[in-house]
C-alpha cells in the first residue's frame, strides 16, 4: 500500500516528470529486496517487485482512458489525453532505467551478478543471434527488416499480454528497461576501462561522458520502440477492460483503439529505422 500510494495517476498527467522518481524508488525498493531475501531469483523477482509497485497506478491509468473513450465523441481530445498518460509513463521507464543502470555500475559484483545475470545472458543471445545473422552479405535494409520484424513480435505481445491481464504489458516493459539498463550500464564499464586503461585512472568526467554516450547509444531510437510498446500496452488494456464492462460495442472505443495501435506501429517503424539508419552514424562502433 505504500509504493503504490506514493503518486496518484490523476495528478501526474499535470506533473508527469514526478514518475521519474517513483520508477527509481520502485526499482531500489524492488532490487534490494529481491537480493537480500530472494537471492537466488533477484533477477526475475527484481522485474515482478517493480512491476508489483507500479501495477496499481497502470490499472487505474488504463480504466480512466477507457472511461474517457467513453466521455469525448472527438478523437483529437482523446488522443491530447492518451499522449498526457504515455509522457508519464516514459518518465517511468527512465526512472526505472536509470536506477537500475546506477545498480549496474556502483553497486558490487556480487550484486550485480544476482540482479542482473539473466539480463546479461539475454543479451549475449541477442548479440549471438545478430552475429550469425550478419555473416552472409547482407544489406542494412536486411538488418532493418529484421528488428521491424523482431520488435512487431514484441508489440504483439505486448497486445495479448494486456488483453488478457489488463495491465499485461508493464510486465514486458520492465523487463525491457531492465535488459537496455544492463546493456548501458556494460557499455558504460567497457568505456571507463579504455579511458582507464590510456589514461590510467577514471575521472568524475570519464563516468559523466561514457554514461552520456551510452545511454544516447540505445535510447536514441529506443525512446519511439518503448513509446510503441506503451501505446500498444494502452490500446490492449483498454480492449481488455471494455469487454469487462461490456462497452466494446461503443463506436469510439473501436475507432480509440485501432488508433492507438496504428500510432504504435508507426513508432515502431520509426525506432527501427532511427536503429539502422540514424544510431549507427552516430554512434559507430
Amino acid at each position: 500500500m505504500v509504493l503504490e500510494s506514493l503518486f496518484n495517476p490523476f495528478k501526474l498527467k499535470k506533473k508527469p516528470w514526478e514518475m521519474f522518481f517513483g520508477g527509481m524508488i520502485y526499482s531500489f525498493v524492488g532490487l534490494m529486496l529481491a537480493y537480500f531475501v530472494f537471492k537466488e531469483v533477484a533477477a526475475i523477482l527484481t522485474v515482478f517487485l517493480i512491476v508489483l509497485a507500479a501495477l496499481p497506478m497502470f490499472f487505474t491509468t488504463i480504466q480512466n482512458e477507457e472511461k474517457l473513450d467513453l466521455k469525448y465523441t472527438h478523437e483529437s481530445k482523446l488522443l491530447r489525453e492518451h499522449t498526457k498518460v504515455l509522457a508519464y509513463l516514459m518518465f517511468l521507464f527512465l526512472g526505472i532505467t536509470t536506477a537500475l543502470v546506477i545498480t549496474y555500475i556502483f553497486f558490487p559484483q556480487n550484486v550485480v551478478h544476482s540482479v542482473f545475470n539473466l539480463q546479461e545472458k539475454a543479451i549475449i543471445n541477442v548479440n549471438e543471434n545478430i552475429r550469425g545473422y550478419l555473416t552472409g552479405g547482407i544489406t542494412r535494409f536486411d538488418i532493418f527488416l529484421r528488428i521491424l520484424s523482431n520488435n512487431l513480435k514484441v508489440l504483439f505481445f505486448c497486445l495479448i499480454f494486456s488483453f488478457l491481464y489488463g495491465t499485461g504489458a508493464i510486465f514486458i516493459l520492465t523487463w525491457n528497461a531492465s535488459v537496455i539498463a544492463t546493456a548501458i550500464g556494460n557499455l558504460v564499464k567497457q568505456e571507463i576501462a579504455q579511458t582507464a586503461s590510456a589514461v590510467g585512472a577514471a575521472s568524475l568526467s570519464t563516468y559523466f561522458s561514457a554514461t552520456t554516450f551510452s545511454f544516447f547509444r540505445y535510447m536514441t531510437h529506443g525512446v519511439f520502440e518503448v513509446a510503441a510498446y506503451f501505446v500498444m500496452g494502452l490500446a490492449g488494456g483498454i480492449i481488455s477492460i471494455a469487454i469487462v464492462r461490456h462497452n466494446l460495442q461503443k463506436e469510439q472505443i473501436l475507432i480509440d483503439t485501432l488508433d492507438l495501435i496504428f500510432i504504435s506501429l508507426g513508432l515502431l517503424l520509426v525506432a527501427a529505422l532511427t536503429e539502422v539508419y540514424v544510431t549507427p552514424f552516430f554512434f559507430s562502433g
